[in-house]
């Protein structure tokens, strides 16, 4: 799961640097896991979140929070509120369905070195803007942000350098042609396996400058021997599987502000002192 989230992060960081592209790609996500244990574990999850004691519990927590002191409390720290709220959530629509932890989607608008992401739904959901000098969780709801921490290369010593193989298969994505990659790697004593349909058809978003960025900041997802932009990845781990598409590349005018925090926003920490 972890690496599965880190995946969506690289590719938001792949598109937050451009060398002229400006407008908005829309992304597709769907997540599927094939391992019997997790699947097992899921279901159970499921059961126990079925069980009129869970549910009872559910309805206290709910009543709790609808207690005008918690109210209080909750407006006071809107980090708490969003993490609260977050959960029961996740709990209402069940503990053990994977759609309401992984997102169904995202969509990236760009404007030179700065970007936006959305997220729809699961634990990602909202808004993350990457600017030249800082990256931010926003939170719409609450008015309020968080400065997300840099990242930090995670398992280098256990992660073995990746295999990349093109191949002569090729696909249509948007209009775009694309050419597949087979990208495997060892990690933690985990072969992770992804497919990448990547398009030389695109000019203005300079993969390879990206790449060194992304060496610099400490992330361990590298695209050496792959040309071009992917336009659809395939991420295979013993867990399950993940599918991110590309359903749309719009080039349009963006506003400036879209890449500013709202001059009303109150910076915050998430509930545990990190980001929420």
């Amino acid at each position: 799961m972890k690496k599965l989230l880190f995946v969506i992060s690289a590719l938001v960081t792949i598109q937050a640097r451009s060398q002229g592209f400006e407008g908005t790609i829309k992304w597709s996500m769907k997540m599927e896991v094939t391992d019997p244990k997790l699947k097992a574990q899921m279901a159970e999850s499921q059961q126990k979140m079925n069980d009129p004691a869970a549910q009872a519990k559910m309805k206290e927590m709910q009543d709790r929070m609808n207690d005008p002191q918690m109210k209080a409390m909750m407006e006071a720290n809107p980090a708490m509120k969003a993490q609260m709220e977050k959960v029961m959530k996740m709990q209402q629509g069940g503990g053990g369905d994977m759609s309401s932890v992984m997102p169904k989607g995202m969509m990236i608008k760009i404007k030179g070195s700065n970007t936006l992401t959305t997220m729809d739904g699961g634990m990602m959901t909202g808004d993350i803007l990457h600017t030249q000098d800082k990256n931010v969780r926003l939170n719409r709801e609450n008015k309020t942000y968080s400065v997300m921490p840099e990242g930090k290369r995670s398992g280098q010593a256990n992660a073995s350098e990746p295999t990349v193989t093109k191949t002569s298969e090729t696909m249509k994505i948007v209009g775009y042609n694309c050419t597949k990659y087979i990208v495997t790697m060892n990690e933690h004593g985990q072969t992770i396996t992804s497919n990448l349909w990547a398009t030389t058809d695109i000019k203005d978003i300079d993969l390879k400058a990206i790449a060194k960025q992304q060496m610099e900041r400490g992330q361990s997802m590298s695209f050496e021997g792959v040309d071009g932009i992917p336009l659809r990845i395939e991420t295979m781990t013993p867990q399950g599987q993940m599918t991110m598409e590309v359903t749309e590349i719009k080039r349009e005018a963006l506003d400036a502000s879209t890449f500013v925090i709202p001059a009303d926003y109150k910076e915050t920490q998430g509930m545990f002192g990190g980001p929420r």
